[in-house]
């Protein structure tokens, strides 16, 4: 089965479940200063799981766009990527556990057709600290689909990692684990949880390949969460329904206590390269129809074949460019900060596992039209900018080069014995080095890297917002201040004074606000002139001085369209999407735009904006830094 297949089955099957079908949401997320990339299907819901009503009903499903660069590590192995689609369904305060299990395993066997004798499944066993039950209810649901089955489905008491590599399955079906493995929240287990944060009990799937023997080194004896490659997990359904308090005067506690949220939600994500992976009974993500051109056309070019050493570079290439090309198709630029230096990390990466299997200079930019053509008609910007997407990917391998040969000659020097933090970061500042390259580098001498050090020296040479960017990569949605919310509005603005200046080829490709300010990139061939920018400055002074008033409105993507509303490079909105207007009249406004906000209700509010910085990031691409007094 390919992956179109089962995302489409996943879509429909829900669909006739009475879901509404939302559109994926961009790998940049909106309006959410901490964290960097969207990195799972929940992630654009959070403000609805927590009672906000949503457009399109209360059940809702989708397949989301996702990246975890806490994965770049563990690239290589059969069952991780960077990027991957979560499939999610999601029950606004509507149906629960007793329909959201029986759907999940109806679909998994009969839609899909994967063979219920090889799912396991793990249920919460309870945290007594926190005052949450075990989820015994799960365990009847569980066990009723199973026997519908035929299948007698045990369960086996409280399983930690350590335990399940001592005792095994142990014939069961069903496992009890506790908070680290099957408790949902943004930050951890429920007593690590901060007052007012959600979350809640889950239920994980998992598939056995019963053709892969077990890893000793893994533990003793396999288990559903065991890291061998013989089980791997294909969907897990959240119950979110708790929610943290702090603790009543005089209870002789510390850690807080949980209240029942004012609406039960579901939240369901399951891999779509997994359960495709699972549905044809291999193991290795790598194999399915998303990659296979891709690993095809590694081999014909390296000369190589996919095993041993080659196979895990293989991988590694093969995952990097698939996360860049998505990457860059969401307006994502390489750059030294933030979402540009994951993207720089990915490609040099790429470039050196490239190297590695004695593939061609230049190669992995034509790379780019094969992962473009498995996502016609599902992320049509990556075919729409793929000429621009080459270009950057191209862009980036020839300035790696530039110093390459420079950077491996220092590391030989270097690397005589283990390598100090602040040499890796000499071969990170000057020669273009990401930390994850000289660590592989070192690896291959069996020799250390000093990552403490390097991250010291690092935070010498970074400003303040890339000092902060190691906490974006934690996740979460937090909420912006009234300072942030002008910065906002006030980027409306900019892009409007943009247009009106140097022209309609002007859009957002790129945005970042602070408290301190706000940062708007954009195409442009030239650099502005003095002229261009007090131009600007002065349109949008004079915007705030007029006092117009900021209106919202949600409405049909082609009435938006139509009535002139701009959007955000890369971007696929869903078919109702909400537009930020700022001016007196419909039809004589100032700027329209589609945003999810928030904003001031009057550009009186802002203050005086001044333009900081003006400079070039990429190749006809220009940043405006700015400030309101």
């Amino acid at each position: 089965m390919t992956s179109k297949e089962v995302r489409e089955k996943y879509l429909e099957f829900f669909r006739k479940k009475e879901h509404a079908i939302i559109s994926s949401a961009s790998l940049v997320p909106e309006n959410d200063p901490t964290t960097l990339f969207t990195s799972s299907g929940m992630q654009p819901l959070v403000p609805y799981l927590l009672g906000e009503k949503h457009s399109m009903g209360v059940r809702l499903t989708n397949s989301q766009k996702s990246f975890r660069a806490e994965d770049i590590d563990d690239i290589g192995d059969n069952r991780h990527t960077t990027f991957f689609e979560m499939l999610g369904n999601w029950s606004l305060g509507d149906y629960f556990k007793k329909e959201q299990l029986p759907w999940v395993f109806e679909f998994l066997t009969d839609e899909i057709g994967i063979d219920p004798q090889r799912l396991y499944v793990t249920v919460f066993a309870g945290d007594k600290e926190a005052g949450v039950d075990k989820d015994n209810e799960s365990v009847k649901i569980w066990k009723e689909l199973f026997k519908g089955k035929g299948i007698e489905a045990k369960d086996i008491e409280l399983i930690t990692e350590e335990k399940g590599g001592e005792l095994g399955t142990q014939g069961g079906r069903i496992f009890y684990y506790g908070a680290k493995k099957n408790w949902w929240s943004r930050s951890g287990v429920p007593m690590n949880m901060p007052v007012g944060e959600p979350g809640g009990p889950d239920s994980e799937i998992f598939y056995e390949f019963t053709h892969i023997e077990h890893d000793p080194k893994f533990g003793k004896y396999c288990h559903p969460n065991c890291d061998c490659g013989r089980f791997m997990e294909i969907g897990n359904s959240v119950f979110m329904e708790f929610q943290k308090q702090e603790d009543p005067p005089g209870n002789g506690r510390t850690g807080g206590t949980f209240k029942k949220l004012p609406q039960r939600n579901v939240d369901f994500g399951g891999g779509l390269e997994r359960i495709t992976a699972a549905s044809n009974d291999n193991p290795d993500i790598f194999e399915i129809d998303l990659f296979y051109d891709l690993i095809q056309a590694i081999k014909i070019i390296s000369c190589k074949n996919y095993e041993g050493e080659d196979k895990l570079s293989m991988r590694i290439v093969a995952d990097h460019i698939r996360s860049s090309v998505l990457m860059i198709s969401d307006g994502v630029i390489p750059s030294n900060s933030e979402r540009g230096y994951v993207l720089r990390r990915l490609l040099r990466r790429a470039i050196r596992h490239g190297d590695k299997l004695g593939m061609k200079e230049g190669s992995l930019a034509t790379f780019a039209s094969l992962v473009a053509e498995k996502y016609k008609g599902v992320y049509d910007s990556i075919n729409t900018n793929l000429v621009a997407i080459a270009s950057e990917m191209q862009k980036e391998e020839a300035k790696f080069r530039e110093t390459l040969s420079a950077g491996m000659k220092m590391f030989e020097k270097i690397s005589k014995e283990d390598i100090s933090g602040k040499d890796a970061f000499i071969l990170f500042s000057s020669h273009g080095f990401p930390l994850e390259i000289t660590v592989e580098l070192a690896k291959e001498k069996g020799i250390k890297v000093d990552k403490k050090g390097f991250d010291e020296e690092f935070k010498k040479h970074q400003d303040l917002s890339r000092s902060g960017s190691e906490k974006k990569f934690k996740g979460g949605l937090g909420g912006l201040s009234e300072i942030e919310t002008k910065y906002h509005t006030a980027t409306h603005l900019l892009n409007a004074a943009l247009r009106k200046v140097l022209g309609e080829h002007v859009y957002q490709k790129g945005s970042n606000i602070t408290v301190e300010r706000l940062r708007f990139d954009f195409p442009n061939s030239a650099k502005l002139t003095d002229e261009e920018k007090k131009k600007i400055e002065v349109l949008v002074n004079e915007k705030i001085k007029e006092a117009l008033p900021v209106s919202m409105e949600e409405m049909p993507l082609p009435k938006a369209k139509e009535e002139g509303a701009t959007g955000v490079f890369g971007e696929k909105y869903p078919d109702i999407v909400t537009v930020y207007t700022i001016g007196d009249d419909k039809n004589n406004y100032f700027s329209k735009e589609i945003c999810g906000g928030p904003h001031v209700k009057n550009t009186s509010e802002l203050g005086h904006f001044k333009i900081k910085k003006e400079e070039a990031i990429a190749s006809g691409v220009r940043r405006i830094k700015a400030f309101l007094e």
